[in-house]
């Protein structure tokens, strides 16, 4: 559920990173954001724990042969045997998962000024044939409780697909209201800069499958002792770095050898970040005015700066004061970087910089009707949500903007019922929202909006049940999306997790949403057995995806083409006990994934005071793997 914007001088709102699985026993000391210990950060944010979501297949899961040496936790890991830890298989219900889903007020209706036009709602798996099973469902022989559930799914959703036909009608429609148009990008994508198309790599992309592509050790780094939750968000790859935020400091390590080329000390903690970066590897981040003391416990998030990652400099920082008038600096809580400007927000308003010298191009905004800038979208072109409006009533509006003036070039409306709006992609501009607080699950998405930048009409609402799809926003951060990929006018998205076709362990599937329509394509990609697949970013027109290992085996990258949903490995990791162990202790939802040329990355954003539990465990900050 959303939560309200924090207050100036707060503790970060995301908790630290946990592990895939429950924690082994009861907690023996102080939270922790060791591996396997209950976390208890402040309330609210992206990341705050979440109650595992409902299996959309209404299936009890089987009981795995014994594993006496299996690690617990992670996806593929047999599930203990204790009593009661299954769930019970729920009943068809009318408007559950397999039936046509009933048209809500606030939720498939149209929504905002009038004109704007509503989605009805889809069933999962349209618009694919009739009386195809759903994604992954299991085909087994022998007519057990297993395949009598799985019928009565596969039938429902059937009589579900024909229903919804009529309304499929009018939601392709929809997106013809407003004659918007949108040219399609195939380098926007989420979780890392996308790259160009011409490097003669994969589908017009320049990721290429190495002559082996089994991958060894390149960098692993200890996890920092620390006293409190730190925040260490940020990370990128240059052509010879893999760059990392630590503790008050900015650090890099050589691709290949792994070690330490330079650092750029800080005053205090990273608080934010920019996914992106200029072509010669400069990137913006938010800073701390000084470290942590008793007496002043959180210090303002107040410095801006910009970090050359080629030459290991801090090029410049500075903090600015309010519009309205003062001595205090603003306060910022996000940041980003398109073309030559480096964009601030948060509650105190936006404000702007010239990437190569600092000198402001605008002020924090905070209009005399309560109004401000929220935060930015970055990337190939600069997109903001503004937010109006009492916090028990708020007006968010999304605006594409001029980079060096700050004026709007387009303006729309958000729907009623949205208190915090996520950009998804600048170009095209995809945004995402929880709409009347609807999806349950704190993935922070109930529904994407495809605009058309060029007038701020809406060209398509599409619904996306946080029960059937695994992408996730951060619930007050305005550019803080991850496990999803926007390129080739599409929208790509992973299912939830779900029972597959072995006796036992999860999958799932890359699915893709028309951005001009709002259809769901018929393709996808498959993971394949106990494996999960992560989209990470585009690649020209591929996705870039990491697929997360069952308990007994390393990671993979591989390439999929986003037309043809063929996959092509591009890395795997080692299946080494001790390897495969550090990689699976990062879990994806709170953790930074980056791949670029054979080299794979993956990092914490937090790190907290160790227990007395893991005190001796190796805890990594970063791993990283290359393939030769």
């Amino acid at each position: 559920m959303s939560q309200p914007p924090q207050p100036p001088q707060q503790p970060p709102n995301e908790p630290p990173n946990t592990p895939p699985g429950p924690p082994a026993g009861p907690p023996a000391g102080p939270p922790s954001g060791g591996f396997g210990a209950p976390q208890d950060p402040p309330p609210g944010g992206f990341g705050q724990p979440t109650p595992p979501p409902a299996d959309p297949f209404g299936k009890q899961p089987q009981q795995p042969p014994q594993q006496p040496d299996a690690p617990a936790g992670g996806y593929g890991t047999p599930p203990p045997a204790a009593p009661g830890n299954y769930p019970t298989p729920p009943a068809p219900q009318p408007n559950g998962y397999g039936y046509p889903q009933a048209l809500q007020p606030g939720y498939g209706y149209p929504q905002g000024p009038a004109g704007q036009p509503g989605m009805p709602q889809q069933a999962y798996g349209y618009p694919t044939q009739p009386m195809q099973p759903q994604y992954g469902a299991p085909q087994q022989p022998g007519g057990g409780k297993k395949f009598s559930t799985q019928m009565q799914i596969i039938v429902a959703a059937a009589v579900a697909v024909v229903l919804i036909i009529g309304a499929g009608v009018i939601y392709a429609a929809s997106g013809d209201d407003d004659g918007g148009k949108n040219e399609a990008s195939s380098s926007g994508s989420t979780g890392g800069e996308a790259k160009g198309g011409e490097g003669g790599g994969l589908a017009g992309g320049d990721e290429k499958p190495p002559a082996n592509t089994k991958s060894k050790v390149a960098l692993q780094v200890p996890e920092p002792q620390v006293t409190d939750i730190t925040t260490v968000m940020g990370s990128w790859i240059t052509d010879k770095a893999y760059v990392k935020s630590g503790v008050a400091e900015i650090v890099a390590y050589d691709l290949d050898k792994g070690t330490k080329l330079w650092s750029v000390p800080l005053p205090g903690e990273v608080c934010s970040a920019s996914r992106h970066m200029s072509k010669d590897y400069k990137t913006a981040i938010v800073f701390e005015e000084t470290k942590a003391t008793k007496e002043n416990k959180y210090p303002s998030c107040n410095q801006v700066g910009v970090v050359d990652m080629a030459t290991g400099k801090l090029l410049w920082s500075k903090g600015v004061t309010s519009a309205t008038g003062g001595d205090q600096q603003v306060r910022f809580d996000e940041v980003t970087l398109s073309g030559s400007t480096v964009a601030a927000g948060g509650t105190s308003g936006g404000a702007a910089f010239k990437l190569e010298t600092g000198a402001e191009l605008w002020k924090p905004k905070v209009g005399s009707d309560g109004c401000y800038d929220r935060g930015y979208g970055g990337g190939e072109a600069l997109a903001v949500v503004r937010k109006c409006g009492t916090s028990d009533s708020p007006q968010l509006t999304v605006q594409a903007l001029n980079p060096t003036t700050g004026a709007p070039l387009s303006s729309f409306q958000m729907p009623a019922g949205v208190d915090y709006a996520s950009i998804v992609s600048t170009k095209p501009l995809v945004v995402a929202a929880d709409v009347g607080d609807t999806a349950g699950d704190g993935s922070g998405i109930s529904d994407f909006f495809s605009i058309d930048a060029a007038t701020g009409k809406l060209i398509v609402r599409i619904p996306a049940d946080a029960e059937q799809y695994a992408a996730r926003c951060g619930s007050t951060e305005v550019e803080r999306c991850q496990n999803l990929a926007v390129g080739n006018n599409r929208l790509y998205l992973p299912t939830e997790n779900h029972d597959g076709t072995s006796e036992y362990g999860d999958t799932n599937e890359i699915v893709a949403f028309d951005l001009t329509t709002g259809k769901l394509l018929g393709a996808r990609a498959d993971a394949g057995d106990r494996y999960s697949l992560v989209p990470l970013r585009m690649d020209g027109t591929s996705i870039i995806a990491y697929k997360e290992p069952p308990y007994d085996k390393g990671g993979q990258i591989v390439s999929i083409d986003g037309e043809t949903f063929k996959q092509t490995l591009l890395m795997e990791n080692p299946s080494d006990e001790a390897v495969r162990e550090a990689e699976r202790r990062f879990s994806n939802d709170h953790s930074e994934l980056l791949y670029s040329d054979g080299h794979f990355f993956k990092s914490k954003r937090l790190v907290s005071k160790r227990s007395v539990v893991d005190a001796d465990d190796k805890l990594y900050l970063v791993v990283g793997y290359r393939t030769d």
